[in-house]
Formats: C-alpha cells, structure tokens, sequence
C-alpha cells in the first residue's frame, strides 16, 4: 500500500496556521484598504478557500499571509468590479500599489494598535465595539468571543451582525484616530486587550490548552499602547494591564503537567516561573501604588504579585488578595470578580462560607464556577455533589487541559480532601 503523499496535510494546515496567527492583521489591512468590513471578510473568506485548493497541490508560499492578502485584494477589487461601484472608493482602492507613499499614522504608530483604535468607534455600543473589534483584529472566534462574555453563541452572533449593520447604515468611517479619539475609545482598547490575552491565556477552544501567539501578541500591543498613552497623561490602567498579563504569563512553564492537564497555581512548580516577567510585573504594579489611581486592571495585578511573591502556596497572604478583591468589587462588581473572592476567601473562612457565597452567584453557563463548586464540596466531604459539579464544569469547557484536569479530580473523589484550586 503505497503511503498518503502528506504535502495536502500540510498544505490544509498551513492555511489554518496562517488563520489562527494572521487573520486580525490581514482582515485588518483589507478593512483599512476598502473601508468595508462585510467585503474585507467575503474577499478573505474566498483568499481562504483558493489557498485550500492551491497550498496542497502547489506548496506553501513563502509568505503565506502576504499571498492571502494579495488575493483576498484581488477579490475585492473584482466584487466592486462586478457591483459596478467604479466611484472613489474603487478608484482609490486600485490605486494602492507597493509604490503608494504610506499615509499618515497620526498619534498611533503601530499599525494593530491603530486599527483597534479605528475599530473602537464611540458610534457604537462598547460591548459590541469590543465583540466586533475581538473578531476583526484579535482574531476569535465567534464562539471564543461569546465565551469570553458569558453569552450564548447565537447572541454574540446576532450582537456582532448588528454591530456590522450600524456600520453600515450610518455609514461609520473607519478613519485613523486623532489624538483627541484616543482617551474616549481608551476602555474599549483595554478590553479588547485583555480579551485578548485571556484567549491565549487559556484557550476556549478543544485543540490547545492555551495560546501563546494570542498572549504575546497582547503583550507587545498592550507595550505599544504605554508609548501612546503618554500623550493622553499616562493612564495607569494601561501599566495595570501589563503587569496583570506579565505576572500570569511568567507562570506558564509550570501551568500544564505532563500528561496535559492544568496545575492549578497551588500546586504548579514555583521555580519554572519566569523571574523576569515577575520583576518587571512587580515594578509596574509599584509605579501605579505609588500613583494612587487604583482601578480594576490594576488590582488584579497587585493580586497577581501577592501570589508571585509568595515563595509557596502555604505563604500566600490570603487576608491581603481578600482586601484587593474587596476594592476591586466596589469598582467592578461582577459576578467573576466575586466568584474568585469566594476562592480567597475559603482560605481565610472556611469552605463552608466561601460555598454559600459560590451558590449565590448562579453562574451555571460558567465553567470555573461549577470547578469552584466542586473543590469546595469535595473539602466538605461531600463527595456526591462534587462529582455532579465536577460532571458540569466537565461539560462547560473544550479546553483539553481543563478537561483533563476537573476528570482527574473527579476520580479521585473519596480520597484525601484539597483546597480549591485557584485559577491557573
């Protein structure tokens, strides 16, 4: 039996690689070009399926995301073309060659960052400027996105539709920003940030435990952003923000076990962790104390560096991560901001309290929450309940990791009772 040629494998998974890592910044620079958010994505979506036919018959391009957004270009050109719409759009469209002197940046120069600017438009609603914005340029899914909401897919759908609609039908430019744009879409970039990063921290989907592409990629523009918020005064958010992502970030090497499971942060190897990413973590989160602006990206970066600075789990100073989530509950009161008080305060009071706690959330769409749930009733010796939990957090999450992790707890119910594992 002659063995498969394996070239179309690999040609099929570098189209998906070059998506997974490049979709943002091609559909980005297509949005930029035609001004069209609905053409930029049917011209990539067309790109897309030409390259499943040629890369398995004709080899991988040497630059695959520059052969993408060349024929996705080509496409667009042929749809306005077709549509007859030979007005400026058009003509200014097929003007832009390699030879086209490059147009102003105005106050952002990184071309990402600037587009996330562009795409934060006040005309719409934040939470579809973040969801629209997470599609276009961080790359998600639709499905990642309403995740990371805490919404049903189909309504983040439906949300992301209305939000291309508006754009439409008010005729919305995606202009570059000025700097008097940038305070007011600061938050929204923020958001999708962070977004961001949390894919990457830990991946929504069931193919990889996390994704360090997404995480780096927030870095560096999140990096980029504190040169730009210099000129708008230097929001200490934006350092809280860095520093949140460092500090979770230099926990990575010990974050997955051996066999793919998640190591919870009490029990993850404290010497793999990056000694340089927490120094650096640590330094912002000094700078914005010594600013004394608190607010909610800043304080879950101090509650990062009370666990960074703890040499091991039995030190961490629970009484101090408390008071941190109490002042950060009185800035933004959300329900996963209690959910992960409650998992301090199991340390400080007991089980029993952090649970009463727990179930007065009503999270049940959430994973951590049934997790949570679980570890607390498994310290409460109430091993039935824990497997239920464990079964729904099971149910919650495609993440191989998480997977792997809540089915190992769920075996070993009856055994000795544990802590509740905080988020890794």
């Amino acid at each position: 039996m002659t063995p498969a040629d394996p070239a179309p494998a690999r040609g099929a998974d570098a189209v998906a690689d070059v998506i997974r890592i490049e979709y943002g910044r091609v559909v980005a620079g297509l949005i930029r070009r035609f001004g069209d958010i609905g053409l930029a994505e049917d011209a990539l979506g067309e790109a897309v399926v030409i390259a499943l036919e040629r890369w398995p018959r004709d080899g991988v391009p040497p630059n695959p995301a520059g052969w993408l957004t060349t024929t996705a270009s080509r496409k667009a050109l042929d749809h306005l073309r077709r549509e007859k719409v030979r007005d400026e759009k058009y003509a200014e469209a097929a003007m832009l060659t390699d030879d086209t002197p490059a147009e102003p940046t105005g106050p952002v120069a990184d071309d990402r960052l600037r587009l996330i600017f562009t795409c934060c438009h006040p005309g719409l609603a934040e939470p579809a400027r973040v969801a629209l914005t997470l599609r276009l340029l961080g790359g998600l899914t639709v499905a990642e996105i309403a995740n990371a909401f805490l919404v049903p897919e189909t309504t983040m759908a439906q949300r992301i539709t209305r939000a291309k609609s508006k754009i439409a039908r008010a005729g919305i430019p995606y202009r570059i920003p000025r700097e008097e744009d940038l305070a007011e879409r600061l938050d929204a970039v923020l958001a999708v940030l962070y977004l961001v990063y949390n894919e990457g921290y830990l991946s929504s989907g069931a193919d990889v435990a996390d994704r360090e592409d997404l995480a780096l990629e927030a870095i560096r523009l999140t990096r980029a952003l504190r040169s730009v918020a210099d000129g708008i005064g230097s929001p200490p958010e934006v350092d809280g923000l860095l520093a949140l992502m460092l500090l979770s970030l230099a926990r990575r090497p010990a974050r997955i076990a051996a066999d793919g499971a998640l190591v919870t942060l009490d029990d993850q190897d404290r010497t793999l962790w990056d000694a340089g990413l927490i120094d650096e973590g640590h330094a912002l989160v000094r700078e914005c104390l010594r600013r004394n602006r608190p607010g909610p990206y800043q304080l879950q970066a101090a509650i990062q560096a009370v666990h960074t600075d703890a040499l091991d789990a039995t030190l961490t100073d629970w009484g101090q991560v408390v008071a941190l989530y109490d002042q950060l509950m009185a800035l933004a009161p959300t329900p996963v901001v209690a959910l992960n008080r409650a998992v301090a305060i199991a340390e400080l009071d007991g089980a029993q309290v952090a649970l009463a706690a727990v179930d007065g959330l009503g999270l049940t769409a959430y994973g951590p929450w049934h997790a949570t749930r679980a570890d607390l009733l498994r310290r409460l010796g109430r091993t039935d309940d824990a497997g239920r939990a464990y079964a729904a957090a099971i149910a919650t999450t495609d993440n191989p990791a998480e997977r792997t992790w809540l089915a190992a707890r769920r075996e070993t119910l009856g055994g000795p009772t544990s802590r509740p594992g905080s988020r890794a």
